[in-house]
């Protein structure tokens, strides 16, 4: 039998939920899930997993992961060790990730300015931002001096208790809250976000370890939104040798913020509430005249 003409083809309807909203279509792509599943699962295991161990974790079967992961290892997305045969993910999501959002212009810009932050105060500072409903490190210094701290790259963060994610949150626009937080900020904590957006910064103790106080800054983009929080694990000496204080740290930490941000586009829309001219004149374009026969 021919095909129908397409003139006489009955759209599909659209399935509907028992609330009367229209629900999407519940496609499956089962490869492409399991693939996303053993990324994933690798992207918590540093030491690596084998193909039996990846097997095993999933609940899946060796022979139903085992293409899907050599695949991904032929694509560079995993990475084999020979002498143990377990697979790790490697850098090309984070690669990925930068050259896809707006991280590569800012590590680029800021990567820099961060060494010498770090030269200067003889601390660890790293770059954080955004990913979803957490924060997310994408660039570190650490420490020259021979003692320091420093967090993982690639490290996420809560933001409602993390020094960096206060200052991701108090400079957003809070019509952003809910969606990030996946709920309204509690009564404390936006009391602590009007703080922090009054002083221009954060400093609270770390919550990840008692020794260390954290200090971060706001870092804007060319539209004047926060785009990341530049911060410090203040880790205070007690030897003899001369020591920048925590409020000289801080005071070089928002120069630099400044800095990163003045280099990205950004400029104070309260000072100079018009944008710039350019340095270099527009060109006047030519006017057109009307031809008289």
């Amino acid at each position: 039998m021919p095909p129908k003409p397409a003139s006489q083809i009955k759209p599909v309807a659209k399935r509907t939920r028992s609330d009367g909203e229209t629900a999407s279509p519940n496609y499956s792509a089962p490869a492409l899930e399991k693939g996303i599943d053993v990324i994933e699962l690798l992207g918590d295991e540093p030491f690596g997993l084998t193909i039996t161990e990846i097997s095993q974790r999933l609940g899946r079967s060796v022979s139903e992961l085992f293409r899907v992961v050599v695949a991904l290892d032929r694509r560079g997305w995993l990475h084999k060790e020979a002498a143990s045969d377990r697979y790790r993910v490697t850098y090309k999501l984070l690669e990925l990730a930068h050259r896809a959002t707006p991280a590569q212009e800012l590590t680029y810009v800021a990567a820099s300015r961060m060494r010498a932050l770090a030269a200067a105060t003889m601390q660890s500072c790293h770059l954080v931002v955004v990913n979803g409903g957490r924060g997310l490190i994408v660039a570190r210094q650490e420490s020259p001096g021979p003692t320091g701290f420093a967090v993982r790259l690639g490290t996420d963060i809560a933001l409602e208790t993390s020094c960096s994610g206060h200052v991701l949150l108090a400079f957003m626009d809070e019509a952003s809250w809910p969606d990030v937080l996946g709920e309204a900020p509690s009564r404390k904590l936006a009391k602590r976000l009007a703080t922090v957006r009054a002083q221009g910064h954060e400093s609270i103790a770390s919550s990840r370890l008692a020794a260390v106080s954290d200090l971060s800054c706001p870092i804007f983009g060319f539209s004047g939104q926060v785009v990341a929080a530049l911060t410090i694990p203040f880790l205070a000496a007690i030897d003899d040798a001369p020591h920048l204080s925590i409020e000289e740290t801080l005071a070089l930490l928002k120069a630099t913020a400044l800095d990163i941000s003045t280099v990205l586009g950004w400029y104070d829309r309260q000072e100079a509430p018009v944008v710039p001219s350019l340095s270099v004149p527009e060109p006047k374009r030519p006017r057109r005249t009307r031809k008289t026969s």
